[in-house]
This record gives structure tokens, sequence and C-alpha cells, in this order.
């Protein structure tokens, strides 16, 4: 990897500014293999530079990759002047990293959000030529069919003119409140709001439960989160170099 200024390696990871990296140069509470760092200017090679700061080593990630299990109420944003957003359920570290969520969820919908700094990811598992499905929990006002079901299989064009592609749709129950896991390989705007809607079930709650190969951690609750795993980011990434 290409060698990067010291100060940037340091506040590429949150905890610092880097006004503060340079005040712990200048203090040498900053050491790099093994030597205290003269200038916050130097440069170095952030994968393969043991850094410590402080007494405490940095743990350089290139690309962070948190999951999280978003609650309702919170906008699928990085920021916003009219409510709380789902960086705002993340440490303050975490919120200066760049981190942005890959695609969205709705304010009221729950479930298995991506949050990364790695653009290229971001792009491979939103672009519709990748075809990563999404599937998602729905429960929904009045009863589920066959019909409904067959609706979904064909595709379908709702009233206002959108397209919407073949979906999948499992009832799992059904009733005057019916349950389903829905399958989308795209993801349009309220799709799956709008497709239910048009098969007159309106939706009482939804949650998306996994996006690829990436299934929502059923030990996080509401508003927690963690780190991928390397098994995790290899899988959704198909690349064994990321960290």
């Amino acid at each position: 990897m290409a060698q990067e200024r010291l100060d940037k390696i340091i506040a590429s990871m949150g905890r610092y500014s880097r006004r503060e990296v340079k005040q712990l140069v200048r203090e040498g509470q900053v050491l790099v293999d093994g030597r205290i760092a003269g200038s916050a200017e130097e440069k170095y090679d952030p994968e393969t530079a043991e850094i410590l700061v402080a007494g405490v080593h940095l743990g350089y990630r290139r690309y962070t990759y948190v999951m999280l299990h978003k609650p309702s109420g919170f906008l699928s944003a990085t920021e916003d002047g009219h409510g709380e957003t789902v960086l705002d359920l993340l440490p303050k570290e975490y919120r200066k990293m760049g981190l942005f969520p890959v695609g969205r969820l709705d304010k009221d919908t729950e479930g298995l959000l991506l949050l990364t700094n790695d653009g290229e990811l971001a792009h491979d598992l939103l672009s519709p030529k990748k075809h990563v499905d999404k599937v998602y929990y729905a429960r929904v006002s009045g009863m589920l069919t066959q019909e409904d079901r067959d609706a979904f299989a064909a595709g379908m064009v709702l009233d206002d003119g959108l397209i919407c592609r073949e979906a999948g749709l499992e009832i799992l129950s059904a009733g005057t409140e019916s349950e389903a896991l829905v399958t989308l390989h795209e993801g349009k705007f309220h799709q799956i709001k709008r497709m239910l809607a048009f098969r007159g079930k309106p939706v009482l709650y939804l949650k998306r439960l996994q996006m690829g190969s990436l299934t929502l951690d059923k030990n996080l609750e509401k508003g927690a989160f963690r780190l991928l795993s390397e098994k995790e980011i290899a899988q959704i990434s198909h690349r064994q170099n990321v960290q």
C-alpha cells in the first residue's frame, strides 16, 4: 500500500483529530516501529508500520465495516437537519471515520444496515448488475394469498407506472394480519411497501434480515452494532485482502 502521512493514518481511525495527533507527536507519545516519531508529516505504510499512540496500539484498518441493527426512528443518512441518523447510534470515534450506510432503510423500517467507508464495495453491493438479493420480514394488513405470491413472482407495474421486477413472496402466516418474507432483486424507493399496497395489503411492519450473504446477527439488539468478521467481509466483497 502507498505510504501516507502519520497524522492522516492515525486520524483515520477516528479517535484523534489531525491537530491532536500533531500535539501527541510533539509530546513524544507516538512511536512507530519502536522509535519516537519525529514529525506528524513522516510517511509510512499504514498496513505494515507498528504504531503506538499514548502507549496503545493503533490497530489500523484500511476500511471499516459495521453491521447495525437499525431501530425505527433513525434516518439512513450521514447527516440531517431534521432528525437523528444511524450515525448517531455509533460512538464518537466511529463517526469520524467517514462511514456511510450502504443503501437505505426507511425511517420506520428496522433491521440489517451495513455501514462502511469502502466506496468500491458499496458500489458493488448496490449496483443492479450485481443482483444482490435483499430479504425482508413483512407484517401486513389483510390476508396474503397464492395470487399475491404469483403477482410478485411475475413482476408488476404499479398504478404510478413503476415497473417492479419479479420478487419472492414466502407467506409465513395468513389472516386479518399476514406475515411474509419478501426477497427483492432490486431496491427501488419504498418498493416493498408500494408493491404490497398495490395488492391491497399495506405494510404494518418491515425489517431487513439479509443483504446478499450478510445476515443480521440475532444477538444484536435494536440500536446495537458490531464489526464484520473477516469471513463476512470476504463473502460480501469477494476480496481476500481487506481488513
